[in-house]
């Protein structure tokens, strides 16, 4: 696997050279983003390491130009950094890792890299061969329930080989039987399909995402756990409420969605698909009954 490194630092570059090539990868140095740019275009490497505080990375908004693009491969963005893990961290990279390190904790990182990678591929080969099967929802085109259980079934299992963790996420919208009731079933077909288009844009291009059942949705992200989860399903929340819809001549909607998460640190032999499902729908109603618009996060 070919890797990007935009890492000013030679100290610190030859020690991620030893870790890369030790690894398999072939490391390929750069010394700004347009050159990651145009290799990513050309679709000659899929893996970005970068340095966020000395590089043209940020100034230039590239993770969300990046983000924005359709290049040839899913992308995955390492981005190392000096300051604390806060808020202000590089919003849409895959995973970042706060100096001082260890070479073993950088070697880890890059790992489950790689395999989220691995997954991304093996996803969009399973996409392709759904496609003639009619494994599609019509109406939102997203996964519906067998292709979705399909898939999760898959994602866990290489969770469990990996042995990295995992979260599924559950999602329903507050009002939609008012919305229904209000405006009629093309009105909220027309809701279904917008905040399908929201799951999809603030989720990560390799996650399973299906819909579940009428208005409900479900994700499941591998390699991800806790509030780096709640994290993910809190953007959905804000992007659906910020989002106005129109209806004919009648005032714009404003649309809310709660969110359950179950999160699983340890994928054990009896792990399976559907207690996680319930589990995060059951997180999900105590959202709704804490006043709705809100994540529960749930351990299991």
């Amino acid at each position: 696997m070919k890797t990007l490194v935009l890492v000013p630092d030679p100290k610190e570059r030859s020690a991620i050279q030893r870790i890369l090539e030790r690894n398999g990868h072939i490391f390929t140095p750069i010394e700004t983003s347009e050159q990651a740019w145009r290799l990513l275009q050309s679709g000659d490497a899929r893996f970005l390491i970068a340095d966020w505080d000395s590089t043209d990375l940020r100034p230039l908004q590239f993770i969300p130009r990046a983000r924005a693009a359709k290049f040839l491969h899913p992308l995955y963005i390492l981005v190392v950094t000096s300051k604390n893990q806060d808020d202000a961290t590089p919003f849409g990279a895959d995973d970042v890792l706060t100096r001082p390190y260890t070479a073993l904790e950088f070697n880890n990182r890059v790992s489950i890299g790689e395999r989220i990678l691995s997954l991304a591929s093996n996803l969009a080969n399973a996409r392709d061969q759904l496609e003639g099967l009619a494994m599609y929802d019509s109406l939102t085109g997203m996964m519906n329930r067998a292709a979705f259980y399909r898939q999760a079934n898959g994602e866990l299992e290489r969770a469990r080989r990996a042995s990295v963790p995992l979260s599924l996420i559950a999602l329903d919208i507050d009002n939609f039987k008012l919305i229904n009731d209000a405006h009629g079933k093309e009105a909220g077909d027309e809701v279904l399909r917008i905040v399908s288009q929201t799951i999809r844009e603030k989720s990560r291009p390799y996650d399973c995402i299906g819909r579940w059942s009428g208005d409900e949705f479900v994700i499941m992200l591998a390699g991800v756990i806790g509030t780096d989860a709640e994290k993910i399903a809190e953007r959905v929340i804000v992007a659906v409420r910020s989002t106005r819809i129109e209806v004919g001549n009648e005032p714009m909607l404003n649309v809310r969605v709660s969110a359950g998460i179950a999160s699983a640190s340890r994928i054990s032999a009896s792990t399976e698909v559907e207690p996680l499902i319930e589990q995060a729908r059951q997180a999900m109603s105590r959202a709704k009954e804490a006043g709705g618009n809100q994540v529960y996060l749930a351990y299991v």
